[in-house]
């Protein structure tokens, strides 16, 4: 089955980018409009985020989201036979800052949020960065697609440590310099674990890992925004220096300033966020208090104080 999907997926990538996006466009509309693909979560999400905008507006942002989520998946396919020329001039990243991070003998940990295009993002920091790149991954569970996609990611080299092994694998692989990527904006899995706070207006819990991990090592963290330019199925990726050793940093810190730019990066590009993810399901309960780290007080009813890091 793995050489029957590969040969068929090999064969559409070889298709040119403006019959890919013709067919992204109708495969678009249908999830939509005929499918309603995860459209009430969509919708709910984009309601949470922007009750400022009307309903007109929440809908044109929910068909360009569609848009950009059947495009990254079919760029993606693409990515199986286009030729590094190509997809070198379809990505802008200036990685300077990371590159003097690394010359020095720092560690680097970069924090990403589910923008567009994530697999382009994961080639054009492999294929640009000093030194060994590690990439954390969630398996699909289908495993011939997963087999594929790994092949795709790890086209620059790219070591991909899948998220059920991280701990361990990671214990191995930072004994040399490195730099390590992560979506950090990612649902904590037991949301007692987790960092509460207010995402948009609405208590949210993120996983904690990166910024326990970032202080406990000392890394130097970056954040990265991903920004879809003009030209269809071109990208910008911005890197920003947060601090060169997160040990200096109190527990919490990191979470709520990648809060603070993640917020800022959507409102941007409204539409360029992974809406379909149910970011909102999880509900604050008192028992999460003690994870409670946002200067504004948790949604607990006459609460006295203020919440601070813990």
């Amino acid at each position: 089955m793995y050489f029957v999907t590969y040969g068929f997926l090999y064969l559409f990538s070889l298709l040119p980018f403006w019959i890919i996006y013709s067919l992204s466009n109708g495969i678009a509309w249908l999830l939509f409009k005929v499918f309603r693909y995860r459209k009430d979560v969509v919708l709910h999400n984009l309601q949470i985020a922007f009750p400022d905008k009307s309903q007109n507006e929440r809908n044109k942002i929910a068909y360009k989201f569609y848009k950009n989520l059947t495009d990254t998946f079919l760029e993606s396919i693409k990515l199986i036979t286009i030729s590094d020329e190509n997809l070198n001039k379809r990505m802008l990243l200036d990685a300077s800052e990371c590159h003097k991070l690394f010359a020095e003998g720092k560690n680097v940990q970069l924090h990403s949020g589910h923008q567009f295009n994530w697999e382009y993002g994961n080639l054009v920091f492999a294929n640009n960065l000093m030194g060994p790149f590690l990439g954390v991954y969630m398996p699909i569970k289908n495993k011939v697609l997963n087999k594929i996609f790994y092949k795709i990611r790890s086209r620059y080299n790219t070591t991909l440590i899948p998220v059920p092994a991280f701990a361990d694998a990671f214990k191995e692989l930072s004994v040399h310099q490195y730099n390590l990527a992560l979506v950090a904006d990612q649902n904590p899995g037991k949301p007692i674990k987790g960092h509460w706070l207010n995402f948009f207006g609405r208590p949210t819990p993120f996983v904690a890992g990166p910024d326990k991990g970032a202080r406990a090592n000392g890394t130097a963290v970056v954040f990265v925004k991903f920004k879809k330019l003009a030209k269809r199925g071109f990208y910008k990726f911005e890197a920003e220096v947060i601090t060169e050793n997160a040990s200096d940093m109190r527990e919490g810190e990191l979470t709520m300033r990648f809060r603070d730019f993640l917020e800022q990066a959507i409102r941007e590009q409204p539409d360029n966020y992974l809406w379909s993810h149910r970011r909102w399901r999880r509900q604050f309960k008192p028992e999460y208090e003690k994870r409670w780290i946002d200067t504004a007080p948790p949604p607990i009813p006459n609460y006295p104080h203020q919440g601070s890091a813990t």
